[in-house]
């Protein structure tokens, strides 16, 4: 009996010793496995490291060896620079990673040029502590950044602006993008534009350094914008769809595809394609409501699907903005202080009789006299007695540029020099020129910072900051300064 029992003991022995190697190769056969893909990832990792510093010393190369770039060839430089015939915006990844890659040939690219020339003028990024490489920069490049790239366009340096947890708030519950189910088609992109042939010469009184200090500033701005979108838009889909185009007017001829922002120069500009599509010759002689009414452009979303990508693929995408509170008050001005029997009816009337205590009969009747505090009043209410228009609404909202790569970003405070250089860089012809008249209202002096004090300074400081609020992604995304110093 006890023989039995350590026979069966034995053999329980005799079984886990067979099993034994099995677990043992198992683990061996894993070890193997993982050494085998740390040492293919780590020969990977060798290689690219070997190719960087290749490339990098033939592009010096390239840069020191010979004569001095003629005009003509640093003008066509900086224009592949500006003009990226950049394709709609991509997923998280590419906004983060893929496209600022592709961004630095471009940077290199003007700095065969002139190096020292051509350094920023302004911040690439609006928020401090972003990226550490960033703000380790040497002295010189800072005090760089801190010049004002622009008389008047009030954008701001880097270290002048703090973001607090409530104003990021604001730009994550800002109003959504409207956006149909993805297709594959919306993702694809190619990087192309219509190529021009002049050159510095036939900018008319922009000098070479000029252009060169307009050009680096576009690639701030753009730069910019794709950091504000992959950091506080990157849940967005990334389908565009008729919708989203409903405000950008195309220009066959020259390949232009420009969104209006009302408030923004956008009468003049439509003026300057009418001219450049041959549909008037003189943008002096156009009236505003041809212009407006005249259907002489086409829309974007007039196209097919294949036609509105193509063209947001190839065309060269123009858009100018203006300080927000600023527009908004121009808005305000011309609507509603003027004669204006479409914005007195539709708005007007609904705003009296919601904000308006005791409204007289008249005003009830016309719409006439709307105050800019209850303009004000209207604007910040969630449940307005009418919706929004174009002529007050976010700039981001009526272009989506976290969606649409815009290549020229202009501001309306140097509209005259950026219009010009952006001409040029086109192809037009040397005689053409924006149009500067004010077609509206002409006898009325021009909206200034001084006159958008003045109208502030009747609504209360609460209200000032919640308009503040209303337009805070424009001002992060177009790279605008605060209006007011108590403003937070």
């Amino acid at each position: 009996m006890l023989w039995m029992k350590w026979k069966m003991v034995v053999d329980s022995l005799r079984g886990r010793r067979r099993r034994l190697p099995c677990s043992l190769w198992f683990l061996l056969l894993f070890a193997a496995g993982g050494l085998v893909l740390f040492i293919h990832q780590r020969d990977l990792s060798e290689m690219v490291q070997q190719q960087g510093p290749v490339s990098d010393t033939a592009t010096e190369s390239g840069a020191t060896a010979g004569s001095s770039p003629s005009s003509d060839n640093v003008a066509e430089d900086i224009r592949q620079g500006v003009k990226l015939g950049s394709t709609p915006r991509q997923s998280r990844e590419t906004l983060s990673t893929q496209d600022r890659e592709r961004d630095k040939p471009e940077n290199n690219q003007d700095g065969r040029a002139a190096e020292g020339i051509l350094s920023s003028p302004i911040p690439p990024m609006q928020f401090p502590h972003f990226e550490e490489s960033r703000q380790t920069a040497t002295p010189g490049s800072r005090e760089q950044n801190k010049q004002t790239p622009t008389p008047g366009s009030r954008e701001q340096d880097i270290t002048s602006l703090h973001v607090s947890k409530r104003q990021r708030k604001l730009l994550k519950t800002s109003p959504p993008v409207h956006h149909a189910p993805k297709s594959d088609s919306s993702s694809s992109s190619t990087s192309s534009s219509s190529s021009s042939s002049s050159s510095p010469s036939a900018s008319g009184s922009l000098t070479l350094d000029k252009w060169k200090k307009l050009a680096d500033i576009q690639g701030a701005r753009r730069q910019l914008m794709k950091e504000m979108c992959a950091k506080y838009k990157s849940s967005i889909s990334k389908t565009i769809t008729a919708h989203h185009v409903r405000n950008l007017f195309v220009e066959d001829k020259y390949k232009l595809l420009y969104c209006q922002v009302p408030k923004a120069g956008c009468s003049n500009w439509k003026r300057t394609l009418m001219v450049l599509s041959g549909k008037a010759s003189d943008a002096q002689s156009i009236k505003h409501d041809t212009v407006h009414n005249g259907h002489h452009l086409r829309e974007l979303n007039s196209y097919d699907r294949q036609g509105i990508m193509h063209r947001l693929e190839t065309y060269t995408k123009i858009i100018f903005v203006r300080e927000p509170m600023e527009r908004m008050v121009s808005a305000y001005r011309d609507k509603f202080e003027n004669p204006n029997n479409y914005y007195h009816s539709l708005f007007g009337k609904p705003i009296i009789s919601r904000y308006r205590t005791n409204p007289s009969t008249e005003a009830l009747r016309t719409g006439n006299g709307v105050t800019f505090k209850e303009f004000v009043q209207y604007l910040l209410d969630v449940h307005r007695p009418v919706g929004m228009d174009i002529h007050w609404d976010q700039a981001n909202q009526l272009c989506n540029p976290c969606l649409i790569n815009y290549d020229f970003i202009g501001k309306f405070e140097n509209m005259e020099e950026e219009s010009n250089f952006l001409l040029r860089l086109t192809g037009a012809p040397p005689n053409v020129k924006l149009p500067s008249f004010k077609d509206r209202n002409p006898s009325d002096q021009r909206t200034s910072t001084d006159i958008t004090e003045k109208y502030f300074s009747q609504v209360t400081p609460l209200e000032r900051q919640r308009i503040y609020d209303f337009y805070y992604t424009d001002y992060l995304m177009f790279n605008y300064t605060k209006p007011f110093k108590d403003l937070y």
